[in-house]
């Protein structure tokens, strides 16, 4: 397998028990590379807070999984050793948010990773750094 044949079966072997993402979320995986990964989500009722904008644990949880794509992208188990976010602009009911996550170093078993999360205008809606760390295993088995 090239390393973009690897990236996508790795993407589709988490994806398929990833219930927090698919089922709970209901977010689409766009696409799945070396070092980057795209996933999207529309906000519905179920994620509107208070304020009636999308909570902005579920604006996280986009990022934070678009993060584990990209980061695992390898076959090499990762983990989020760390990560924050800033929010920049609510995101409102209806909304579709697109997460990039674009690897920025990877050096031995640490990653840092970007995730910009933008709405369907176009409009940066958050921005996610997290910083991965490899562990034992692989998450499809080696040839």
């Amino acid at each position: 397998m090239n390393p973009k044949e690897l990236a996508t079966a790795v993407a589709a072997s988490m994806w398929s028990v990833d219930v927090a993402t698919k089922d709970t979320m209901q977010m689409r995986l766009i696409t799945a590379e070396p070092g980057r990964a795209v996933s999207e989500m529309q906000v519905r009722e179920l994620h509107l807070n208070g304020h009636q904008i999308c909570h902005g644990g579920f604006i996280f949880t986009l990022a934070d999984s678009t993060f584990a794509f990209a980061c695992n992208s390898y076959n090499k188990v990762a983990v989020a050793a760390g990560c924050s976010i800033e929010f920049l602009k609510p995101a409102h009911l209806g909304d579709v948010l697109t997460c990039e996550g674009v690897e920025q170093t990877l050096s031995g078993r640490h990653g840092i990773y970007d995730m910009r999360v933008t709405n369907q205008r176009g409009e940066t809606i958050a921005m996610f750094r997290g910083k991965s760390a490899q562990i034992a295993g692989t998450v499809i088995p080696e040839a």
